[in-house]
């Protein structure tokens, strides 16, 4: 890991990649979520404050733990003055952050245990699918899937279709069998 002299006080997009082992663009797209901040030089070259490798790690860290950057971005926004995190701070956050990984691993550990079920339905739109209609919610609305909602014409909703073995009267009057 390459190191940087003490009397370096700012670092360039490549030295902060280097260090953090971050990618520039990944830099970059941290700064533009507002993560990471840096300077600008007269030849519009960006600059970061050494303090700026610790919160790469901070978010890098989150991130490996399932924290999303929004969530990430309202933890550094909250600490005074915007300053880099420190242990204490993670102490906290992990507090916090740990009740929301912990009621995910609950969904995931759901979601795999329907997961051969659904799959064994094949269509992924039954009226009761566990995985897209937990308990048939909204089998009460509607039926089919409801990521594929019934259109409606323009003129209003669409006459039922009628299935000749089921229904007796058989085809409307007017339809073509």
């Amino acid at each position: 890991m390459p190191q940087i002299p003490q009397t370096l006080h700012e670092l360039t997009v490549g030295q902060l990649s280097a260090r953090s082992g971050a990618a520039v663009s990944a830099l970059h797209f941290y700064e533009s979520k507002g993560l990471i901040n840096s300077r600008r030089t007269s030849g519009n070259q960006r600059r970061y404050t050494r303090d700026a490798l610790r919160r790469v790690a901070f978010v890098r860290a989150a991130q490996r733990v399932g924290i999303p950057l929004a969530t990430i971005r309202e933890a550094l926004a909250e600490l005074p003055d915007e300053r880099t995190p420190n242990r204490d701070d993670w102490a906290r956050l992990s507090r916090v952050w740990r009740s929301e990984l912990d009621e995910r691993i609950k969904q995931l550990g759901r979601l795999r245990d329907h997961l051969t079920d659904c799959i064994g339905c094949g269509c992924l739109s039954l009226e009761a699918c566990v995985l897209s209609n937990p308990d048939d919610i909204t089998g009460e609305e509607m039926a089919g899937s409801r990521l594929m909602p019934e259109r409606r014409s323009r003129q209003g909703p669409p006459e039922p279709r009628r299935d000749p073995e089921r229904d007796p009267a058989g085809p409307s009057s007017g339809s073509r069998p």
